[in-house]
C-alpha cells in the first residue's frame, strides 16, 4: 500500500484541522506506517504555509512541493485535499512544528528532512524571502536546532558561494581528523535507510539522498584545499 493510499483512506478522520490530527497521534504510541502518514501529512501542512509565508503562493513553489514527493498524478487530488486544509486550519505553522517535533523527538536528521524540503519550496521562484527565512528559522528552533545548525541547513540551499566546512558544521580551518571523524558522523546519520526506517516515506528519502551528495562535496572540497 503506497503512502497516498494510506493518507486518502486517513483523510475521514483528519477533519477540519490538520493540527489536531497531528496531536492525535502523537497522543498515542504511533507505529511506523502512522508515523509516516503523519510525517508526511505534517509536511504537506508545513508546505501550505511556507508556500504563503511571502506573501503568495507561486506555480514554481507548487511544483517544488510536486518535487519533494514525486507525487503521481492520479494522487493528486489526495495531496491537494490537505494542501487546501492546511491553509484554512486556524492552527498556525508552529503547531504543525510542534507535533512533528514531539513524533520524531529523538530523531534530528529526519526533522532536518522536513526543513531540507521547505527550504526547496522556497527557493523554487528564485528568491528566499525574509518572511521565508523567518518561517524556517522558527521551525528550526521548535525542532531544536541551534543557530549554528540552522546556519549549516541553510549554507546547503541559499548561501552562494557554500562554505564547505559550513556545511559539515565545521569551524573553519579544522583539523583533517575532526573532517574525516565528522565526515563519518554526517554519512552514518543521514544515510537514506535509517530515514526510512524512523518513518520517513520512500517517496521523501531523495532529500537525504541529495543531502548526502552535498556532505560529500564539502568533504571532497577539504580535502583538496588541504591536498
Amino acid at each position: 500500500m503506497s503512502i497516498w493510499t494510506r493518507i486518502a483512506d486517513t483523510l475521514a478522520s483528519i477533519g477540519e484541522s490538520v493540527g489536531a490530527f497531528l496531536q492525535s497521534i502523537v497522543a498515542r504510541n504511533p507505529t511506523p506506517p502512522e508515523k509516516s502518514v503523519a510525517f508526511t501529512i505534517g509536511m504537506i501542512g508545513l508546505g501550505a504555509k511556507m508556500a504563503k509565508a511571502d506573501g503568495v503562493v507561486t506555480e514554481d513553489e507548487i511544483k517544488a512541493f510536486k518535487q519533494v514527493f514525486h507525487i503521481p498524478d492520479g494522487e493528486l487530488a489526495t495531496v491537494a485535499r490537505v494542501f487546501n486544509l492546511a491553509k484554512q486550519d486556524v492552527a498556525g505553522y508552529e503547531t504543525y512544528a510542534k507535533q512533528i517535533a514531539k513524533l520524531f523527538a529523538a530523531r534530528a536528521e529526519v526533522l532536518e528532512d522536513v526543513l531540507d524540503g521547505l527550504f526547496h519550496i522556497a527557493k523554487a521562484d528564485n528568491a528566499f524571502h525574509p518572511g521565508e527565512h523567518g518561517f524556517l528559522r522558527r521551525v528550526a528552533e521548535i525542532f531544536g536546532f541551534s543557530e549554528a545548525d540552522f546556519a549549516r541547513i541553510r549554507a546547503r540551499h541559499v548561501d552562494v558561494p557554500d562554505d564547505p566546512f559550513l556545511i559539515l558544521g565545521l569551524a573553519p580551518g579544522a583539523s583533517s581528523d575532526e573532517v574525516r571523524k565528522r565526515y563519518r558522523d554526517l554519512v552514518r546519520e543521514h544515510h537514506p535507510d535509517r530515514h526510512i526506517a524512523a518513518g520517513v516515506p520512500e517517496e521523501m528519502v531523495e532529500l537525504a539522498t541529495q543531502r548526502l551528495q552535498k556532505i560529500n562535496e564539502a568533504y571532497d572540497r577539504i580535502m583538496e584545499m588541504a591536498a
